[in-house]
């Protein structure tokens, strides 16, 4: 089986994490078409499994604190539309190969995960101002985001020419405007936390610059977690009661 230019058998599996290849960026993929395949199954075999699915992995923010994984789960759930799941697989095989192989493997999937955590944390933080609290979430684009501020701040600070890409960010920014339903509050979320965290890389404290690439990952990492979490937690209304 291909994805793009990539093999799934052990052996290029293998040689493509040796060589830096986008080993996560294809599990990523494959395990986002997978669910949204179980999706579209149980839709029509188990309209019942289908709300479960739904109902235990979307992101909702007054349920954050019973079901703390919805942040995770909502990342690989997508509409039943083929358009959702595939802008969305197509937007990060635009920018997860690269930023695969200048991130390393594992550091790629934190700066993923941390950023798709960002965009719920952004659809909790816009509850909060609205009061709101009926408001669900679910899909890559947050993570996704988060990328592309990443892939941003490395470009400028390598010189390259950056237009096209800002061209990209204003067309991706400006789709909740013609097409309704768009949880772009994890969009603003991801992408400013996934581009904090790779400023937090490429410059950060000075005391850290000299400090491995991946030490620093830890550290830039794991902060921007922990005040993500407190965000959240301040955010969220006690079980039981909507303030």
């Amino acid at each position: 089986m291909r994805i793009g230019s990539f093999t799934l058998d052990r052996r290029s599996i293998d040689a493509q994490w040796r060589n830096g290849g986008p080993v996560i960026t294809a599990a990523i993929t494959v395990a986002c078409v997978i669910v949204w395949l179980l999706e579209i199954l149980s839709r029509y075999m188990s309209p019942t499994l289908f709300t479960a699915m739904l109902g235990s992995g979307m992101f909702m923010p007054i349920t954050a604190v019973e079901h703390p994984w919805t942040w995770l789960t909502s990342m690989f759930l997508h509409s039943t539309s083929i358009l959702h799941v595939g802008f969305n697989m197509m937007a990060l095989w635009s920018v997860g190969p690269v930023l695969e192989r200048l991130f390393g493997h594992w550091r790629f999937l934190a700066l993923y995960l941390i950023s798709g955590f960002g965009g719920a944390v952004g659809v909790a933080v816009w509850c909060r101002i609205t009061g709101n609290w009926l408001m669900a979430a679910y899909g890559a684009s947050g993570a996704i985001f988060g990328l592309f501020a990443a892939l941003l701040i490395v470009f400028r600070r390598m010189g390259a020419d950056i237009r096209s890409m800002l061209v990209c960010m204003v067309i991706n920014f400006a789709m909740p405007v013609v097409i309704p339903n768009i949880a772009w509050q994890a969009h603003v979320g991801g992408f400013l936390v996934g581009g904090l965290l790779t400023w937090l890389l490429m410059d950060g404290v000075p005391a850290l610059r000299r400090q491995p690439f991946p030490k620093r990952m830890w550290i830039y990492g794991s902060m921007v977690t922990v005040v993500l979490v407190a965000v959240l937690v301040l955010c969220v209304p006690p079980i039981g009661r909507i303030a």
